[in-house]
């Protein structure tokens, strides 16, 4: 349930109806925008008269019932778009931000190198997997500790903010300094992890599970948001259908719906969705076209050596080539590169 509260409630007044709430046993959130403030109570609604506090209440101005189990990702709560800010860098608000990077960090040269390359092509923010869940045990998993820290060393010295997946409690600490922390398909419904990563307060960037709905995926941003954190991510990575001739279906229609639900902004990352590198610059146009607010490629210096995922990922003239010819398209929709 959300209250829409009338424009000249003093602070004190809807302080106090928080509190009185919350007495009852309600948790709330409190949602500033342009064009209204809001308070949401989360819990039992059902025996809440809502037609008696709009009539005795003088800060209410409506009321409405939310049906939809998550809440406070709801753009019924909070009705504008949210605009996250990572190191210095906006997603959403009329941009198209790229983020784009290795699979893996395999070495300070390689991570270098990529950094360098992608910033001059117009990518905003770095990523890069240190830690990596893998099918098979005896893949690559990653540089681990060493992969962080070669990731920072990148972003001291490119001035780019860095994302990389965390896969367990244990690993926060490596985390303290990564400007975005991912929060991987597989792990998507791991609901401890989210509210260890909503807790740390951090911008966090949330991959729709293989074989995960769209409600499935707003859920978990609601496990973050409850937990401690309003700056998320949403990112479509395709999902699991019979299909084979890719290595998932890029699901563009969660983009629309995503936007149309949840104030939170929406990437695409169509590496993973297709798993074939001749896809990614075609879907890289579409994601653009349906109204994403960014998108995350993979690119690594030498993809046929890559040591994960190398069959999906750019090279650095590839990707520039991408970034060329995505920026006249941005601009006829009004969105910055």
């Amino acid at each position: 349930m959300v209250f829409i509260l009338n424009p000249d409630a003093k602070q004190e007044q809807i302080d106090s109806f928080i509190r009185q709430w919350e007495a009852k046993g309600f948790s709330t959130i409190f949602s500033v925008g342009t064009e209204h403030r809001a308070v949401c109570l989360i819990g039992n609604t059902s025996s809440v008269d809502m037609d008696h506090v709009v009539e005795t209440c003088d800060i209410v101005r409506y009321a409405r019932r939310i049906t939809e189990q998550y809440k406070a990702v709801n753009r019924s709560v909070h009705s504008e778009d949210t605009i996250i800010k990572a190191g210095g860098v906006t997603i959403g608000e009329g941009t198209f931000t790229v983020i784009a990077g290795p699979c893996s960090v395999e070495s300070r040269e390689q991570i270098l190198s990529v950094a360098e390359a992608v910033k001059a092509s117009g990518a905003k923010i770095l990523r890069g997997g240190a830690f990596k869940p893998r099918t098979s045990p005896y893949s690559f998993q990653g540089m681990q500790a060493e992969g962080i820290e070669l990731l920072l060393q990148a972003k001291e010295i490119t001035g780019l903010p860095v994302v990389s997946e965390i896969m367990n409690q244990t690993q926060e600490k490596y985390f303290e300094n990564v400007d975005i922390i991912q929060i991987g398909a597989r792990n998507m419904q791991n609901f401890d992890l989210l509210k260890a990563v909503g807790r740390m307060g951090k911008v966090v960037l949330l991959k729709r599970g293989m074989a995960n709905t769209i409600e499935e995926l707003l859920m978990s941003a609601e496990y973050l948001m409850t937990a401690g954190t309003d700056k998320i991510i949403l990112c479509e990575r395709g999902i699991r259908t019979f299909e084979t001739m890719t290595r998932n279906t890029l699901d563009i229609s969660s983009v629309v719906l995503l936007k149309q639900k949840s104030h939170l902004p929406v990437i695409v990352d169509p590496s993973h969705a297709a798993g074939i590198r001749s896809l990614v610059a075609p879907l890289s146009k579409a994601v653009l076209a349906v109204g994403a607010d960014g998108l995350m490629v993979e690119v690594h210096s030498d993809p046929k050596n890559a040591l994960s995922d190398g069959a999906q990922s750019l090279d650095p003239e590839q990707f520039d080539a991408l970034m060329r010819d995505l920026k006249p398209r941005a601009a006829l929709e009004n969105k910055a590169i």
